[in-house]
Formats: structure tokens, C-alpha cells, sequence
């Protein structure tokens, strides 16, 4: 049975909906809390890399050392030609270790934004069949420049690298299509200073969250599907 490696740095951002997506292919998973301490493993022994969100910065090793670890295991990944799949902070990761710049955007991107797919993305393995536009739920500070000989995949109104594929099965999702309703309202909590400091009404991303949860997750699950597809 092949195996998806997932590196989680906070407790409230696991796997979501893209768990479903493993388990219908008959994907294994072994997760590493790094929240808890957990060690990055030294190498890939898995069939697939999937690193997942978080309130840390990538430029921020000297406070969160595992972040290092975790570039070389992707390095290592990228090597191998293995699947990887970043989320959020994990896409953040992917492109800096592609060698791209990670930065803080002018304002934070929370809420809920359209994204909008590139050409290129009408012939992606991931994207391809997905509707032109979409609106997922956003919850960053940081942005990339896009990798060198990376495929620009979406763009949103504030942010202009959105997703990307390095090369046939490396890929960044700088949004999130994982997120269950129960995970929001975890979110909601865990993450309410976020809002704050941002000048964020909860309402505006609760008021009419089951519609737009809805209509996300049936992008996303046919996203984690293909992404499925690559490791089975």
C-alpha cells in the first residue's frame, strides 16, 4: 500500500478533505506533528510528500528549526520525482525550496477571494477540469514569486501567484479546498487574532460559509482525487 508522508505544524490544519481523497484510493498516511516535537524525518521513505499549513513564516527557521528540516525533505522529494502537494504555508515551503522568494503580501489575503486559472492550467492534471473560477477560503500573510520553471496555475485579485506545478507532480495551493465546517469553526477560535489584527469581521466569513464550504469542497475533492491519482 503506497504512503503519503504529511508534516502538520498546527494542530487545528490537518488533512481534511484531502484524507478522504487517500483513503478512497487506498493511499496510507503517517503524519508528522511538528507542533508536538515530532522529528522531520531525515529522509523520504514514503511514496508521496504533503506539507500543510501554518502561522509561521518560512523565513522564520531560527524560531521554528524543524522549517529546515523540512526543506531538505522536500529537496529530497523533488529529487525523487515524488508527488508533493503544499498547502497554504506548505506551498510557501515548496517554492522556497525551488528557490523562490516568500515574503509577506502588503495585507493579509482571509476570507473568502476568487481565484482565477491560468491558460495553463486547462492542461493540468490537477486544475484542468475545474470551472475557470472558484472561491476558496484564504487565511495567509505571506506570498511567492513563482519558482523558476514553475507552471503558473491561478491568480487571486491581491495575490498573483495563487498555484503552481513544478514540474509533472509538484504542486502549491496557496488557498485551501481542505477545510470541513467543522474545521472553520475551529478555526475561527484558534485563529481569532488573526481577525482582529487584520480588522476582520467573523461574520463575514461564517455568515454565508456552508454555501461557499460547499461549493469549494466540490473542487477540492475532485483536486485531491487527481492528486491521489499521481501517488496511486
Amino acid at each position: 500500500m503506497p504512503t503519503a508522508l504529511v508534516l502538520q505544524h498546527v494542530a487545528v490544519e490537518g488533512l481534511g478533505a484531502i484524507a478522504d481523497a487517500l483513503a478512497a484510493r487506498g493511499i496510507a498516511v503517517r503524519t508528522i506533528r511538528t507542533y508536538a516535537g515530532e522529528p522531520v524525518p531525515a529522509r523520504l521513505d514514503a511514496e508521496a510528500l504533503i506539507v500543510m499549513g501554518g502561522s509561521m513564516g518560512v523565513y522564520e527557521a531560527d524560531q521554528h528549526p524543524h522549517l529546515t528540516e523540512e526543506l531538505r525533505l522536500i529537496d529530497a522529494a523533488l529529487a525523487a520525482g515524488r508527488p508533493i502537494l503544499g498547502t497554504c504555508l506548505g506551498s510557501q515551503l515548496l517554492a522556497a525550496a525551488l528557490g523562490a522568494r516568500v515574503y509577506p503580501n502588503t495585507r493579509k489575503e482571509i476570507g473568502w477571494y476568487e481565484v482565477e486559472l491560468s491558460d495553463a492550467a486547462r492542461e493540468d492534471a490537477l486544475l484542468g477540469d475545474m470551472p475557470q473560477r472558484f472561491t476558496p477560503l484564504h487565511w495567509h500573510g505571506d506570498i511567492f514569486d513563482l519558482p523558476t520553471g514553475a507552471v503558473h496555475l491561478a491568480a487571486s485579485a491581491i495575490t498573483p501567484h495563487q498555484a503552481f506545478r513544478h514540474g509533472a507532480n509538484a504542486y502549491g495551493l496557496l488557498f485551501h479546498l481542505e477545510l470541513r465546517r467543522a474545521d472553520l469553526d475551529t478555526w475561527m477560535t484558534a485563529f481569532a487574532d488573526d481577525l482582529v489584527a487584520a480588522d476582520i469581521a467573523p461574520q463575514t466569513i461564517t455568515g454565508d460559509a456552508d454555501r461557499r464550504l460547499a461549493a469549494a469542497a466540490a473542487v477540492g475533492a475532485a483536486v485531491f482525487d487527481q492528486f491521489a491519482a499521481l501517488i496511486g
